[in-house]
């Protein structure tokens, strides 16, 4: 179990309020995961005050990680708590939060030595990115090795 932080008033606002309405909002960020095209996984979703906890099994890694990042990049959630289990057990990817300025092309530049290399970081972070130049302040991104 791990506990993933996240910057409580950046992302995708799903809600007005999460103060009385966590089993509403629980629904949401499933509907919310299964929108942005990572299927209907077997995870179960609970909301506690500003915390998410995820549990359940995924298939690889990269989904448990992009499914961590599609709740917690969600307006209102201030970190998600891991409970998912992986079939198949991979080396975890890096994160990275998104400062006012970044653009994958410094965040690669910082990671790798290599500001060329952004798509790699595009393409980790797909479904939940569009374009490469949509990144906002506060987003959390998946840095693969």
């Amino acid at each position: 179990m791990s506990i993933f932080a996240f910057v409580k008033e950046a992302g995708e606002k799903l809600w007005d309020t999460l103060v009385g309405n966590e089993a509403k909002a629980a629904e949401s960020l499933k509907d919310h995961v299964a929108k942005v095209g990572l299927g209907n996984p077997n995870i179960q979703v609970s909301v506690e005050g500003d915390k998410v906890i995820a549990a359940g099994e995924v298939a690889s890694q990269e989904e448990k990680e992009k499914i961590l990042l599609a709740l917690g990049n969600v307006s209102g959630v201030g970190e998600v708590e891991d409970r998912i289990t992986v079939a198949t057990p991979a080396p975890e990817a890096r994160f990275v939060t998104v400062k006012k300025g970044d653009t994958l092309s410094a965040i690669a530049k910082a990671e790798y030595g290599n500001a060329n290399l952004y798509m790699k970081i595009f393409e980790a972070n797909k479904p939940m990115l569009s374009h490469p130049d949509k990144i906002y302040p506060g987003q959390v991104l998946r840095i693969p090795e």
